[in-house]
């Protein structure tokens, strides 16, 4: 063997030794799951000092302005605390919170909760809308929430609100970083600075429903048909979770980072469930 190729194999061996050495796989272990008694949950918010679950209850037609809907409290061991802490809502989606103020995605409108009390405080309408669904809230307290229907994400800011992006085809999770805004716009994964200029992440084989990040600049994402994919900062996707088969939704998710438990809402499925991220190198 000449030393020339020596030398490739031994350079191709150390890149191929060095790729493994960085490479993570990632896996869910299942820790619990509610009954069947979460009134059609959508979305699922934490709040981690209180052990509490906040999650979004459409309870019927994910369209219907029928004041069925309402957001139910659930312990951080999946044992249900009060499934009617808000009532009279419309098929509400998106959760989003900054102080003491939970934000709610009502179809046509933000309404705003007393987060110690469950009682409305403010409903924002928001006249373009048709069916909102995703909600996030920056560190200055400004609201954006996307609208599905009309491919808008919607900004609020001290109560008065401006479209900040458009034809953002199947526009629904979102989630404010920073500056940074990350959208799930159907199979598009991308970020949007503070001036609504775009930079795509990825492309996911189904349309994303819910993001939230890991902590290192990777994402767990979800779609509604009951996947759940690892993505990193530079766009590679693992499948974690593929429970299409069993017709097991899996909505707009939260994540505890310290602890690694991701809470997942079924929708039609009428319960949450939590896993655990397990990383293995």
């Amino acid at each position: 063997m000449s030393s020339v190729l020596k030398y490739i194999m031994m350079i191709t061996l150390t890149i191929i030794t060095a790729h493994h050495a960085f490479a993570q796989t990632h896996q869910l272990e299942k820790l619990w799951e509610t009954d069947t008694v979460v009134r059609v949950p959508e979305s699922v918010l934490p709040d981690f000092k209180k052990g509490i679950l906040y999650v979004s209850e459409i309870d019927g037609n994910p369209n219907a302005v029928d004041g069925k809907g309402g957001v139910a409290k659930i312990g951080l061991d999946g044992k249900v605390i009060n499934l009617d802490f808000t009532t009279g809502l419309n098929a509400p989606k998106g959760l989003g919170r900054f102080g003491n103020e939970l934000y709610v995605a009502d179809l046509s409108e933000v309404v705003v909760i007393d987060i110690n009390t469950g009682k409305v405080k403010n409903k924002i309408a928001i006249d373009s809308a048709k069916a909102l669904n995703d909600i996030t809230v920056d560190d200055k307290g400004i609201v954006y929430v996307s609208d599905s229907k009309t491919k808008k994400i919607h900004r609020i800011e001290k109560g008065k609100v401006s479209t900040f992006l458009t034809n953002i085809g199947g526009v629904n999770g979102l989630k404010a970083i920073g500056p940074e805004l990350y959208i799930l716009g159907g199979q598009k994964f991308m970020k949007s600075d503070s001036k609504g200029d775009l930079t795509p992440i990825t492309t996911l084989s189904c349309g994303g429903d819910g993001l939230e990040p890991v902590g290192n600049g990777d994402f767990l994402i979800t779609c509604w048909s009951g996947h759940i994919f690892y993505v990193t900062a530079d766009g590679k996707i693992e499948t974690l979770l593929d429970i299409q088969e069993k017709k097991v939704n899996t909505a707009d998710l939260a994540y505890d980072p310290l602890k690694h438990i991701l809470y997942v809402p079924t929708f039609w499925g009428k319960k949450v469930m939590a896993y655990k991220l397990i990383t293995t190198k």
